[in-house]
């Protein structure tokens, strides 16, 4: 049985960090294990111009602690105002490796996103020409459909018009969280890839309902059933490449997730290589968890893999996770399995 596991440093290709006070609270968590990571836009007010990616991106290396090896892979948050020529010389110079695409309304910070794509037309034939990937939160957001189905009439109603019409688009369907959306991303033509979570290979809407709401499971999109969770783990431990991690970590203070209309989010930075080598280990797929943490990732946005590894453990002990992370905003809950983690980093 494999107690140890040496892998490539491994890459977050979804990550929130925040700013100011929340933002150096957090990034230490993520910079202790991950070298990169494609930060988020939408802050308030978003990131939607190359001035406004280079300036967060000052302030992250700004607060990123002394002796941390860690570099954030900018994004520009979409809106019908965007101008494609700015986007062009983003690229151009290096500073932004994606521009994400919100469905106005679909999750936390999103006000600002598209709800027209016609209005987009002309940043994403730009992004075509150029090969700067789009990475897409993949749910509509229209009152009528259920919010256990947005994700799935997403990609029916949206994501496959856009593909059909904009064939070189280059897409990453972010946090994954069904079989329609799997078997959409493992047999479409074209290029397409995507990520999945931590979280969403650990739990399913159970976890965040029965004996009780539990709000810290909440997320955007939602958990859905086990049947779905179980689609994940098979495409995460499958080898495809065209699946690889994003954790989707998300922090909200404690008091803006304990409340009557509380955040969605998950954070999970701080224990999802443990998580992970549970869930590799589970599908007897250890010997997948690198490509599916360190390799498909860099191979799907133009990047080396890390020449630097890691190395978990597997002891009888369980992994210490402490319970909350304590930020200048506020205190902020880690993702609970729901059991013990064995799996430790070492090195």
């Amino acid at each position: 049985m494999t107690q140890r596991l040496t892998l490539r440093r491994p890459d977050d290709w979804h990550l929130h960090l925040r700013d100011g006070a929340m933002l150096e609270g957090v990034l230490p968590e993520t910079a202790r294990h991950f070298a990169r990571a494609i930060v988020m836009p939408n802050l308030v007010p978003p990131v939607v111009t190359g001035d406004d990616a280079r300036a967060y991106r000052d302030r992250i290396l700004a607060a990123l602690p002394d002796g941390m090896d860690f570099t954030p892979l900018m994004t520009l948050y979409l809106t019908e105002t965007t101008d494609p020529a700015d986007v062009r010389a983003a690229h151009a110079d290096g500073l932004v490796t994606a521009v994400k695409l919100y469905p106005a309304g679909a999750t936390t910070n999103s006000a600002s996103g598209v709800r027209d794509l016609g209005r987009v037309r002309g940043v994403l034939e730009t992004m075509a020409e150029i090969g700067l990937p789009l990475c897409i939160h993949g749910e509509v957001t229209t009152p009528e459909v259920d919010i256990f189905d947005r994700e799935q009439v997403f990609l029916e109603t949206v994501l496959d018009p856009l593909r059909r019409d904009l064939p070189d688009l280059k897409v990453t369907l972010e946090h994954i969280t069904t079989s329609h959306g799997i078997d959409y991303v493992a047999d479409a033509p074209g290029d397409i890839a995507g990520t999945i979570t931590t979280h969403h290979l650990m739990i399913n809407r159970n976890h965040m309902l029965v004996g009780g709401i539990r709000p810290h499971y909440y997320c955007l999109p939602v958990a859905k059933r086990s049947t779905h969770q179980l689609a994940l783990r098979r495409a995460a431990t499958s080898g495809n490449p065209r699946f690889f991690l994003g954790t989707d970590s998300a922090p909200h203070v404690d008091a803006a997730k304990e409340t009557a209309c509380g955040c969605a989010g998950v954070f999970s930075a701080t224990n999802t290589l443990s998580c992970l080598a549970h869930v590799f280990e589970e599908e007897d797929a250890l010997d997948r968890l690198e490509g599916f943490a360190s390799l498909h990732g860099p191979a799907r946005y133009g990047l080396a893999p890390n020449t630097a590894t890691i190395t978990l453990e597997k002891r009888g002990t369980p992994v210490p996770v402490p319970a909350k992370i304590e930020t200048g905003a506020g205190p902020v809950t880690v993702f609970d399995p729901g059991h013990p983690l064995h799996w430790h980093v070492i090195a």
